[in-house]
């Protein structure tokens, strides 16, 4: 991720307002003369994961060793589910890029679902982090099945 560069003379300012209003917004959110503040890349993946499980259509997040990983730490007493598995990021001083690896429900229009996971991850990420997404790339690694549940394969009448 490459940081936008300001200008350092006036007149350099003057002949691009816009870059300038666009970096004096992005530099109030996260430093002032007080101190500034810096977000850590697990804050970022944890918001985006949860972000992406909240559009309908995402069975899971992650590829299958992970998944299968995160379903046996689910089995432990006390043990809960990593709310940033499949996802990793990039984070700079003022933007953030994101990728996803997902597994659809059968049936889900792919195109669709991938519009309304990056609004949703990118409305999320800037609105609790103040940081600006530059982008979310989305790996669609799986489709769910009906039917192809672990659990119903583990219920096989044995004791575990």
């Amino acid at each position: 991720m490459t940081n936008t560069a300001t200008a350092t003379s006036d007149t350099s300012k003057a002949a691009a307002p816009a870059t300038g209003a666009l970096t004096k917004a992005a530099d109030s959110a996260l430093s002032s003369s007080h101190g500034s503040t810096t977000i850590s890349d697990v804050v970022v993946q944890k918001v985006a994961g949860i972000a992406t499980r909240e559009v309908s259509g995402v069975h899971a997040l992650g590829g299958g060793a992970a998944r299968a990983f995160n379903a046996l730490r689910e089995r432990i007493p006390g043990a809960t589910a990593s709310a940033g598995q499949g996802v990793s990021v990039e984070v700079g001083e003022r933007q953030a890029a994101i990728d996803l690896q997902v597994l659809v429900e059968y049936g889900v229009s792919i195109t669709d679902l991938s519009r309304s996971v990056r609004r949703n991850v990118i409305t999320a990420v800037e609105q609790i982090t103040g940081l600006e997404v530059v982008e979310v790339n989305i790996n669609v690694s799986d489709v769910h099945l009906p039917g192809d549940d672990t659990d119903e394969q583990a219920d096989t009448g044995r004791v575990q």
